[in-house]
């Protein structure tokens, strides 16, 4: 497989850095090394967006959010919705993280939708179900409050990269086991879907590709309270009985990652559920590819999925 050079380069550094995994590192470290990472692979969206900051009052506390529209969106039509939520293994990123900002600055604009980004409390100092239960919460405020967002009701979608995409699926479920709020479409990216970390996939590129098996052994020990939490669906998607009733979906994967065999096997379930879905494998990418510099064409794939499922 020819890899494009940002794709080799990005590789490269990952396998000629330090090998120090963030079980090594700790919680407050890891958080520290991240937000070195976001600075060194910033991307400008090249797009104008506005943007306004909102608090969602969850169970016991509140929670940030920040709202991005296209330019000059309240002089026109209602506008759909997308609840955005961040990766970083339940443990890393914010609303304020470099990645997070510019990808919901280019969504935004890209697909002609409000972006709701949620600041749900990280894991290990809030475990499940509280990220996800923050998530769904955003999700409902967001719904809650489309007069004054000037947006369309109707219309909404959830997604996520990551643990993200694992909440963003989370997010489904307990909408459709609780009636409400309707979602239409949902699009999780390289989602965690469930902690098996013996798939080919996880043998193939569970070292150097960026995400190693320990470490996502790691946040999953940070993320759950105790081994019954994996028999959850609401944490762990793929132990779910039935997945009929979730919104359509596209589920994007990585070619060269080792969750890409949980991400998949979640989109074949949902066709097996009747769910319409696309599973959308990029087989030269690496794990995180949606919001790092080289990953252009697919978040104008995403977008324009956005944009179909909106109209």
């Amino acid at each position: 497989m020819t890899l494009a050079p940002d794709v080799e380069e990005y590789l490269r550094s990952v396998r000629s850095a330090p090998s120090q995994h963030m079980a090594e590192l700790g919680v407050a470290a890891a958080r520290k090394m991240v937000k070195e990472f976001e600075v060194q692979y910033a991307w400008d969206p090249g797009v104008g967006t506005t943007t306004r900051e909102a608090t969602v009052p969850v169970k016991g506390a509140s929670i940030p959010v920040r709202v991005y529209a296209p330019p000059s969106a309240s002089d026109g039509p209602l506008l759909p919705v997308l609840v955005w939520i961040h990766g970083g293994g339940w443990v890393l990123g914010n609303v304020d993280s470099l990645d997070t900002d510019a990808m919901c600055r280019y969504l935004s604009a890209e697909a002609g939708c409000l972006v709701v980004s949620v600041g749900y409390r990280l894991s290990p100092e809030s475990k499940f179900p509280v990220p996800a239960e923050d998530s769904y919460a955003a999700l409902k405020w967001a719904v809650a409050n489309v007069e004054a967002l000037h947006a369309d009701g109707r219309r909404v979608a959830v997604a996520g990269d990551s643990a993200g995409g694992n909440l963003a699926v989370a997010v489904c479920l307990v909408a459709r086991d609780r009636g409400g709020p309707h979602i239409r479409f949902q699009a999780p990216i390289y989602p965690v879907i469930d902690p098996n970390t013996s798939t080919q996939s996880y043998r193939l590129y569970g070292r150097g590709y960026g995400l190693d098996t320990e470490d996502m052994v790691w946040f999953w020990k940070q993320y759950l309270r105790t081994e019954e939490d994996a028999a959850d669906p609401y944490a762990c998607p793929l132990r779910a009985k039935d997945l009929a009733g979730l919104p359509p979906a596209l589920v994007m994967t990585a070619g060269l990652d080792p969750l890409r065999d949980e991400g998949e096997a979640y989109g074949k379930r949902l066709g097996a559920a009747g769910v319409p879905t696309s599973v959308r494998r990029v087989e030269d990418m690496p794990h995180g590819f949606i919001t790092m510099p080289f990953g252009g064409a697919e978040r104008k794939e995403l977008a324009t999925a956005l944009r179909g499922a909106f109209d």
